[in-house]
């Protein structure tokens, strides 16, 4: 009488090929039920491929599936048929036993794409970076199976497309996510638009009414604009405008996609940022815009927003200068000249400059320093220099990659509105009247204020002496003669001592967009959620109530990825900040180590 469950002989199977979960049950029994035939077929695969031996399919049909080992003269098969008059399907005869060797290596012809995709699809829902190289080691370290590269990443690719839809798919529901978007966050922005006969894609532009809000409201007047490359299936590039809240973080104010970067989409990008402030520009103060300067954002930041400051990125021009003179003593005299507060600083440093190199004075017209330097820039960067939105595109860019462009768009409105949830928190429980970031730079300003003697000349111009030289104080105005003050947009120290000296609180003198009030009405507004694609509406589809039909059917760009690894830009954090200060010895004057260090014989 035959044996009806799944055995695996002891002496003819190499039970070191065998790595299974042991929680799964893999036995078979006359009887046993399954919802569909694919269901049973999938079954029988992942059997074999958990005992190592190989499996030759018969008949497989509406009606009924057979299967058998494929070794010669092996017993092993089994039959399943539908069950009348329902779905499912059962197993009608079996015989359990092998007597074949099994598979011996390995390599398992079951191992198929299909397979693969379902294998991972877990680990890639929760880590779509999981890399094909950590999958085919994985499915051999759990499965005891051997795939190739390009199995594992079309098994990935196969996961990805079941889990988030196919990248086609992800372009044909954009106008339906734009209604979304819309529809769930009244008064966003969310718009897509086409290209030729073909409608393929060419823009996508969103911002959401939350953003808006705190941006016109309560950020200061500042806009940092940059754009990341992608890198799936059919390549495109991440726009951004993003401001900076009161306590220094980014804060995203509005992100298109665009098929390629070029002067025409800078133009179209800063026009749809134009409409999207709309009269409210007006009424804010003069707007100041930091970028890297290339020609088609300075032609597009002109023509739609010709009052505006439009300054330099200090890490793009610091790298610039770095790059043509590769001299580290140069490269700090550079940076103390761009943070020098007045002319008289700015040209001492220039001086120095061109005492070591005389090729400074070429470069200076290449870029002229009223788009960077402190003391000539007619903008407030509030001390913001660099650009923090770079970091976050190349991020998003990096992480959102392999996913369709809706996906894409998601992954970034979530982490929008985590961001607002946490930060509007944080704000909540905030008690003094200044951020901490503030707070701190007043506090160090009052602390250094005790070293200066302080003259009052009236109510309110006061003279600030010091051992170096004397300022001049005017606190209706808000003005000191360093500079700082109106530049920071935080009393210095001189305003400190003056302030203090009359009995006022320094802490009240500093700008609205620094207060806790500010930074909560930043974050008072609610990025809502949108539901699910299953209940939107598809091209050519009526809206319930007879409302208006999403009539257009987006079709990918003509661009598409070359063939190979795509090359990955990597942004080291340090590339964010300003270069270390670099020793130069007292005794020798060469770099590197310091007076107490040197071994020079003098």
């Amino acid at each position: 009488m035959a044996d009806h469950a799944l055995v695996v002989s002891d002496a003819s199977l190499d039970h070191s090929l065998v790595v299974s979960d042991a929680s799964v049950d893999h036995s078979l029994v006359i009887g046993q039920e399954f919802p569909d035939v694919e269901t049973c077929r999938r079954t029988l695969k992942d059997i074999a491929i958990a005992l190592h031996f190989d499996l030759r399919i018969v008949k497989s049909d509406r009606s009924r599936f057979i299967a058998k080992c494929s070794k010669e003269g092996c017993p092993w098969r089994v039959h399943v048929a539908k069950c009348p008059g329902v779905p499912t399907f059962s197993i009608r005869t079996l015989h359990g036993v092998h007597t074949c060797e099994g598979v011996r290596n390995c390599h398992h012809q079951q191992a198929s794409i299909g397979w693969v995709a379902r294998s991972v699809e877990q680990r890639v829902r929760d880590n779509p970076q999981y890399k094909p190289k950590e999958i085919l080691q994985d499915i051999r370290d759990q499965h005891g199976v051997a795939v190739s590269y390009m199995q594992a990443w079309r098994g990935k690719e196969r996961s990805m497309a079941a889990l988030h839809g196919t990248f086609e798919e992800g372009y044909r529901l954009l106008p339906a996510y734009c209604e979304q978007v819309r529809k769930t966050n009244p008064g966003s922005i969310a718009s897509v638009f086409a290209t030729g006969q073909e409608n393929c894609f060419q823009r996508l532009f969103i911002s959401f009414r939350a953003s808006i809000y705190g941006f016109i409201n309560a950020c200061r007047p500042l806009l940092e604009l940059d754009k990341a490359h992608l890198k799936g299936k059919y390549l495109g590039t991440l726009l951004c405008a993003a401001a900076v809240d009161a306590d220094d973080a980014l804060f995203p104010l509005a992100i298109a996609i665009v098929d390629m970067e070029s002067d025409e989409n800078w133009m179209w990008f800063m026009s749809e940022l134009r409409k999207l402030l709309g009269v409210n520009t007006d009424n804010m103060p003069r707007l100041t815009i930091l970028s890297e300067r290339q020609s088609g954002i300075v032609e597009a930041v002109e023509t739609h927003f010709p009052s505006a400051s439009h300054g330099f990125c200090l890490r793009y021009i610091s790298e610039k200068f770095r790059d043509t003179f590769k001299n580290t003593k140069l490269v700090n005299i550079f940076w103390n000249a761009v943070y020098a507060l007045t002319a008289v600083e700015f040209e001492s440093k220039i001086t120095e400059m061109i005492e070591i190199s005389q090729d400074v004075i070429p470069w200076f017209k290449g870029f002229p320093p009223q788009l960077w330097a402190v003391a000539y820039f007619d903008g407030v960067r509030y001390g913001h220099f660099s650009l923090g939105v770079t970091e976050l595109l190349y991020k998003w860019a990096l992480e959102c990659h392999e996913l369709p462009i809706v996906q894409m768009m998601e992954h970034i409105r979530l982490q929008l509105t985590s961001w607002f949830d946490e930060r509007r928190n944080m704000g909540m429980r905030w008690t003094s009247i200044l951020v901490p970031s503030a707070e701190k730079r007043i506090l160090e300003a009052i602390a250094d204020a005790h070293c200066y003697q302080v003259l009052r000349a009236n109510e309110i111009e006061f003279e600030i002496v010091s051992t170096e030289r004397t300022n001049i104080v005017d606190i209706r105005s808000r003005v000191c003669s360093c500079r700082r003050w109106q530049l920071y947009g935080l009393p210095c120290a001189h305003a400190a001592a003056a302030l203090i000296s009359c009995g006022q609180n320094a802490h009240l003198f500093a700008e609205h967009c620094f207060t806790v009030a500010s930074y909560r009405d930043t974050y008072s507004q609610m990025i809502n959620p949108v539901p699910d694609k299953r209940h939107w509406k598809e091209p050519g589809e009526g809206a319930e109530g007879g409302g208006a039909k999403v009539d257009i059917t987006i079709r990918p760009p003509k661009t598409r990825r070359p063939p190979g690894r795509p090359k990955k830009k990597v942004l080291r954090v340090e590339n964010f900040k300003r270069p270390k200060r670099v020793v130069q010895c007292g005794r020798c004057h060469m770099l590197g180590h310091s007076q107490k260090k040197c071994t020079m014989q003098m």
